[in-house]
């Protein structure tokens, strides 16, 4: 298996139990999660030897997110201690038409202020076969955004594969902000993943698909994926098609372009949601899997789409899957009858 690394920020979740509100709840569940560290983990749990690059406070509080990615087999040696805080995030689990909300509290966490020389990126990619980072991570300042960079073209003098997830969040940054960030990185990144608003809000391509209200019929992403293939030269550009009924059901599938041949997976109904935070985390982290290991690319998206379907049922951040069970679901297997 290969060496992969990821970096981004890990933040502690607190979560009411259940569907419980935020302003009804005297108790919260900590959970840690983030993008990237969630794509960590679930590498981890394929066999890939996954690195996780961030910055944590010493004290314990810091700790508790480093034990959490050992726990499940990340490695940790490239993960800078210091720093004042770890970031939060607040997360209300929704039902039915009542809405998921996620409340941030990460300014000023410790790899927001991260300095470059915190991190030997030379080191950090030698031997590597993938780098991943998403979105997320320069948004979270302009400290973050350089070290995005450097980390990039630290990995390109070492012949790493990169991808990004788009992954934009208007809690963070502006679509402004955003596309002058995100564009000039573009040309570092290998594999680009994002949904229909990422790629508007991001890098300023829309498709022609009315996501809204339902219509994720593929050939609306066909003009958008040749024209991100010719702007950026990406070896693979592909996309999640997500059709939210409800907080607890929606539908689920997803593109896939080389640049010659498009691949649309088969087509999930996922219901009932149990979690849906960090599915789009659990598809990176099968599709990054399924092109290291698996032979065509239709292959690999199938793994990731049936990775993330399953995510979706797993409470907290990480997809706590092995391979064997995504390749199960992948064929076909969805009755959900007890395996003796």
């Amino acid at each position: 298996m290969a060496k992969v690394v990821t970096l981004g920020e890990i933040m502690l979740r607190l979560s009411p139990e259940g569907n419980d509100r935020f302003i009804q709840t005297d108790s919260f569940r900590i959970i840690p999660g983030g993008g990237e560290a969630n794509v960590a983990v679930s590498l981890a749990n394929y066999g890939h030897e996954a690195y996780f690059v961030s910055k944590l406070p010493s004290h314990e509080i810091g700790q508790i997110a480093v034990n959490a990615l050992r726990r499940y087999g990340v490695k940790t040696d490239f993960i800078a201690r210091g720093g004042e805080r770890v970031g939060l995030y607040y997360a209300e689990t929704g039902a039915a038409m009542r809405p998921s909300k996620v409340i941030y509290d990460r300014a000023h966490s410790a790899i927001a202020e991260a300095d470059p020389s915190d991190f030997d990126f030379d080191k950090i990619m030698e031997g590597a076969s993938w780098f991943h980072w998403s979105g997320i991570t320069p948004a979270i300042s302009d400290k973050a955004a350089e070290l995005t960079r450097l980390a990039c073209e630290a990995a390109k003098r070492h012949g790493v594969t990169v991808s990004v997830d788009l992954n934009f969040r208007k809690k963070l940054w502006t679509s402004e902000k955003a596309i002058s960030i995100m564009r000039p990185l573009m040309k570092y990144v290998d594999v680009c993943i994002g949904n229909e608003e990422d790629a508007a809000l991001c890098l300023g391509f829309k498709p022609d698909a009315d996501v809204e209200h339902g219509n994720t019929d593929a050939a609306g992403y066909y003009n958008i994926f040749k024209g991100m293939m010719k702007e950026f030269d990406f070896k693979y550009v592909v996309s999640t098609l997500r059709e939210s009924y409800s907080a607890t059901y929606n539908g689920w599938k997803a593109l896939i372009y080389n640049g010659k041949d498009f691949y649309e997976s088969k087509h999930y109904d996922i219901n009932p949601i149990i979690d849906r935070v960090g599915g789009g985390d659990s598809f990176a982290g099968g599709l990054i899997h399924g092109l290291l290991t698996m032979k065509d690319q239709g292959e690999a998206l199938e793994f990731a789409v049936a990775a993330s379907a399953l995510k979706h049922t797993i409470p907290g951040d990480f997809n706590l899957v092995n391979e064997d069970e995504v390749k199960s679901l992948a064929a076909g297997n969805a009755s959900g009858r007890v395996q003796r």
